[in-house]
């Protein structure tokens, strides 16, 4: 047997001993590996629970649902109203704590109702070493880190999420929409649809990884530099400027430096760091 899978063992092993468990499941990466791997260990006594709210992609909430109704998960979508959290709207450097912890008290609490007393969520290792407040909200309400417990990074959830097959493997990595603004800019619905649509429309031209980040009325494109010629071509770059009008965006840049996790950390004062993008 290999280490890679001895570590998924052990995940199993502590999958079990919870008895039962609701999956805090986005249809990312990290949380279909979660959820897959819940059910092997527990079978039914599994609830998977999605958040659905403003700040997260409509095609995820699409293949989450399809994800728990072709596995025969028990599934519940959780409305959650993120922009009447306390601070949110005003998205302050601490905005991601303040998010996962009203949202996580209430998966936590609708969990318990329907009999699942441990709830689990898809950090894995690799996000051990960055800060993230969202994670100390995490850990403050008990809620566990399954992934990141038994060390499996990024890579190696990839990797066995290819081998059982699970097409989320190459996913690209995705995170809350919220992380598109420059810090302090106002939060409302209409931007974070904005963005959710700019995103899917570059994803239908082919690009993998991207980020819309937000500046004003200013559209900021992060992708991978191959992604990022394509969408120089001035065919391609046409269609975009003229679909990114639709949504609102006066200007629209292509960054030369691709994508990064937390590139709007520099504008914090003294560039301190906010919790670098992650799946819900």
């Amino acid at each position: 047997m290999t280490e890679l899978h001895e570590k998924y063992d052990t995940l199993l092993s502590l999958l079990r001993s919870f008895g039962g468990a609701a999956v805090a499941f986005s249809a990312g990466v990290d949380s279909t590996f979660l959820l897959f791997a819940a059910r092997q260990a527990l079978g039914d006594r599994v609830l998977a629970v999605t958040a659905q709210a403003s700040c997260f992609p409509e095609r995820d909430m699409r293949q989450a649902e399809s994800f728990c109704t072709s596995s025969g998960t028990k599934h519940l979508f959780l409305d959650f109203d993120v922009l009447n959290v306390p601070g949110f709207r005003e998205n302050p450097p601490d905005r991601c704590y303040r998010c996962k912890r009203a949202l996580f008290e209430k998966i936590v609490s609708v969990s318990a109702e329907r009999g699942f007393p441990v709830v689990a969520e898809g950090t894995n290792a690799d996000d051990a070493g960055d800060y993230r407040p969202g994670m100390r909200a995490i850990a403050e309400l008990g809620v566990r880190s399954p992934l990141r417990e038994t060390g499996l990074t990024k890579a190696e959830i990839r990797a066995l999420s290819r081998e059982f097959g699970l097409s989320s493997w190459n996913k690209p990595s995705a995170a809350c929409l919220a992380s598109r603004f420059v810090y302090g800019e106002r939060i409302t619905e209409q931007k974070l649809r904005s963005v959710g649509r700019a995103e899917a429309l570059l994803s239908d031209f082919g690009v993998g990884t991207v980020r819309v980040r937000v500046h004003g009325t200013l559209a900021r494109i992060e992708t991978s530099s191959d992604d990022v010629a394509r969408l120089a071509e001035p065919a391609v770059r046409e269609k975009i400027v003229s679909a990114f009008g639709t949504l609102g965006f006066d200007y629209v840049t292509l960054d030369l430096l691709g994508y990064r996790t937390g590139s709007m950390n520099k504008t914090l004062p003294g560039n301190e760091t906010e919790p670098a993008e992650r799946d819900v």
